[in-house]
Parts: C-alpha cells; structure tokens; sequence
C-alpha cells in the first residue's frame, strides 16, 4: 500500500501541474455526466414509475453506477489505456522491474478528470435519498460502501479482460467495451425492466447487477430477488472473485506476452 500511495501521490502532483486545463477537464467531466442525469430527471418528470420502480430509485441506481465507474476510471486508467503500453513496448520496461506487474500496470495512470463525474453520481444519490426519505442506519451504510468497493473490483475485472486481450490481438478489443462502458450505460437503471437475455448477461456473465443492484434494491427496501439476507451481503463479494479470476486470465497472457521486437 505504500508503494501504491506513492505513485499516486506523484501521478496527482503531475497532473496539478496544469491546474487550470486539469479544472477545466474537471468541469467538462462534470456537463457530460449531468447530460445523463438530466435524461434521468426528464423520465422522473414523464414517468410515474419505470417498471415496479418509482423515477427517484431508478435515480439512485444512477448515481451508485455512477460513482463506481467515476472512482474505477479514476484508479484504474493504467488498464483501461493497456493497449497503448502493449503497442508502444512501454510493458517491457514493466517486466524488468523488481514489483508485481498488475500494480505497476494499476499505478501506472491517474485520471482525476473523473472527479467530475464522481460528484454528479454523488449529487443523484443525495438527491434519490431525500426524495424518498431514506432511513440511514448502520447496516445499510455499512452495505452501500461494500457495495460500491465490489463494484469497483468487478468493474476492474471487466477492464482486465481487455488487457488480457490485448496480449493477443491489439486490434480486436472494441468489443469488450459492451460489457464495460455498454455495462453502465445498460446498469444505470435496475436490472429487472430489461428482457431476459440482458438480465442473464449481467446478473451471471458479466455480474454487475448481482453485485450492485441486488444490495441497492434492500437499501431501498425493495429487494430485487427473494433471497436469504446472508445472500445481500454476499453479492458484493462477487466483484472480488470476479477480479481474481480475470487476474489469473491476465497472468496467462503475461506468459504468452512476445514484446513489440524492437
């Protein structure tokens, strides 16, 4: 941890350097993002409720997808540009030194453009709270921030899958960005309005839904699927196995990893 807090203290200290482009990226992040939100408000102003769910829990399951894939864009950008290090054969520096490969990889990128996009899911999940009049209490508090570390660890293992592609076929990874940035388009919304082939694809493929939206839904009181209270808490955890999993799959690339030849 040491070793991470320090790269990411001198990654942030390199990208303040140019306060006032970094702030301006900063707010960009920020209208971007509120353009969703702002199609959010716009179905809580027409709809009456989307599915079983009213427009303010549909807008709290926003900003949770929200602030989770701000905070994994944020952290994890050396994975989510991995095809550049690959093509420029900046990862055979990588290999030489004496630390583990995916940190060095993680720690290799900070992007704190995304602070904007945080405050908007943060905003939407204050703004959700109070319209429904949501009842905090330590349990719940305890499972939204487990909720939101799964989620980040699973998101990062979906990030892993293109790296892992990318030992492969550099060219050929668009099409993981379904299940990335297709995943939070698609999961900004409860899993259960969607059809059949959606809800099996991101409930046991790609398990965003079973980790977030099965413990957003008992924060709310509306639990999305009738199972044992063991099994709430449990669904984060997922996000973690996901990752580890996805890390053995990289570490295989590692091993058919040939260098750029130059």
């Amino acid at each position: 941890m040491r070793y991470v807090l320090h790269s990411m203290k001198m990654l942030w200290k390199s990208a303040t350097q140019y306060r006032s482009s970094l702030v301006m990226q900063i707010i960009a992040q920020l209208i971007m993002t509120a353009g969703d939100l702002l199609a959010v408000l716009v179905l809580m102003d027409r709809f009456l409720h989307i599915g079983r769910w009213q427009p303010a829990e549909v807008l709290f399951f926003f900003g949770v997808m929200q602030l989770t894939f701000a905070m994994t864009e944020c952290f994890n950008r050396g994975l989510g540009s991995f095809e550049g290090m690959i093509g420029s054969g900046a990862f055979d520096s990588v290999l030489l030194r004496p630390r583990g490969l995916l940190l060095q990889v993680i720690c290799s990128q900070l992007d704190p453009r995304r602070f904007g996009s945080f405050l908007v899911g943060g905003a939407a999940v204050a703004l959700a709270s109070r319209t429904l009049g949501l009842r905090w209490t330590a349990a719940k508090a305890l499972l939204f921030g487990e909720t939101i570390l799964g989620s980040l660890m699973l998101l990062m293992g979906l990030f892993l899958i293109e790296a892992t592609m990318c030992f492969f076929s550099v060219r050929s990874i668009e099409m993981v960005n379904a299940l990335t940035y297709g995943g939070r388009s698609t999961c900004q919304y409860p899993i259960d309005i969607y059809p059949k082939p959606l809800r099996l694809l991101f409930l046991y493929v790609a398990p965003i839904a079973l980790c977030m939206h099965l413990p957003v839904s008992v924060i709310l009181d509306r639990p999305m699927f009738a199972v044992p209270g063991w099994c709430v808490w449990a669904a984060p955890l997922t996000g973690l196995l996901f990752f580890l999993l996805m890390v053995r799959a990289w570490y295989f690339g590692v091993r058919h990893y040939r260098s750029t030849g130059s």
